[in-house]
């Protein structure tokens, strides 16, 4: 086996944690959408949980195992009163529904991939896709050459990416700090 691995998300836990307390400083309390089924979202959870008393918010489980659970994700996250929410990539979540739910709710969201930025919800941090692509077309070409698959490595992402929605953030009457958009590797307007 060989490639480029995307078990991605308990990379990025105390990043996305940071992110959003840095974004959005009173809050204390944050929603954590995923599926337990799926192990690196699990791994997520696991580091979180860890981190979020050293950032001082209460760390809130939402689960999402099939597509048609949604609302009562949605439900449970109104019912707690969550005042931001982290997602991950899992593909159950429908980051549509996400994102129109959060903006509804007034929840300042994050998740892995920039798409989800894109489409309107605040921020993502997670791997460069277009350079994840560039390294498979690597491996690829190695293995068409002639190398053999169990002789190439697998790799984990080494490039990753900052976007911040200021629309989104506009929209939801947040600020985001002058900090973050240094850090950003793109903002969009």
């Amino acid at each position: 086996m060989t490639g480029l691995s995307l078990m991605i998300e308990e990379q990025f836990a105390g990043k996305w944690l940071e992110l959003i307390k840095e974004t959005v400083p009173q809050v204390s309390r944050l929603a954590y959408l995923w599926n337990p089924a799926n192990q690196s979202s699990a791994s997520s959870w696991r580091a979180m949980q860890g981190l979020a008393a050293t950032i001082k918010v209460k760390l809130q489980s939402v689960e999402i195992r099939y597509p048609g659970s949604i609302d009562d994700a949605f439900a449970e996250i109104i019912r707690d009163r969550a005042e931001a929410v982290i997602v991950d990539s899992d593909p159950v979540n429908n980051q549509a529904r996400i994102i129109e739910f959060a903006a509804a709710n007034q929840l300042p969201a994050i998740s892995v991939f920039r798409g989800f930025a894109a489409s309107g919800g605040l921020m993502s941090y997670g791997p460069n896709l277009y350079e994840l692509g560039r390294r498979a077309a690597t491996y690829v070409d190695k293995i068409l050459r002639g190398a053999k698959p169990m002789d190439l490595p697998v790799e984990q992402p080494t490039k990753f990416e900052l976007v911040v929605n200021l629309k989104t953030a506009k929209a939801l009457g947040l600020t985001v700090p002058p900090s973050i958009l240094a850090r950003a590797d793109e903002v969009i307007e």
